[in-house]
């Protein structure tokens, strides 16, 4: 697997067209958490599913550097935690539509494949705050989200930093096919 340094990502050019953004729409009872002061190293789950793919080696020799949660097609993915978007686009290969989101303390979280994204480079998200919309862009065969936790550029297992579990099950061997190649 080519190694992909996400907190590296190159710059767009004013230029270039940016994704249809659409704006939020909250629902009272599913409103994001205000901001905290600091990171607290927990991340909430960006969208109830299975997980499909787990984090780290895989077969074929490839690598997973996050994990893969299945979700049907339009499901709302939130940001597990405050911060600011630091990347919204598609310029990077195998990912599809992805966001990056910079948080307190060094922290960084990665979305992919999504189908449609409500933000953009530079806003500021809340915990909880829908973000994107699951889809089934990049190297994927079926819905789902590719999400990572970095400390730095770093990525690093996100299993142990989420806050409570997944509604519908998780795989806990490695090695799943929910691509077609590159994890990601």
């Amino acid at each position: 697997k080519r190694d992909v340094a996400i907190a590296s990502l190159p710059p767009v050019a004013a230029t270039e067209p940016r994704p249809a953004v659409t704006p939020p729409v909250e629902d009272p009872e599913t409103a994001a958490e205000p901001p905290p002061a600091r990171g607290t190293g927990r991340f909430a789950w960006p969208v109830r599913g299975k997980v499909v793919l787990g984090y780290g080696p895989q077969t074929g020799g490839l690598r997973n550097d996050g994990i893969n949660i299945a979700a049907p097609r339009g499901t709302r993915v939130r940001a597990a935690d405050a911060g600011v978007v630091a990347y919204a686009g598609n310029e990077l290969r195998g990912f599809g539509n992805l966001i990056v989101i910079r948080h307190a303390d060094g922290w960084m979280t990665a979305y992919a494949h999504n189908e449609a994204l409500n933000v953009q480079k530079g806003d500021a998200v809340r915990r909880g705050q829908t973000i994107a919309r699951v889809g089934q862009t990049g190297n994927v065969t079926a819905p789902q989200l590719h999400f990572e936790v970095r400390r730095g550029q770093r990525p690093i297992d996100p299993m142990p930093y989420m806050a409570g579990a997944p509604d519908d099950g998780v795989v806990t061997s490695t090695g799943g096919r929910g691509d077609r190649r590159d994890p990601g």
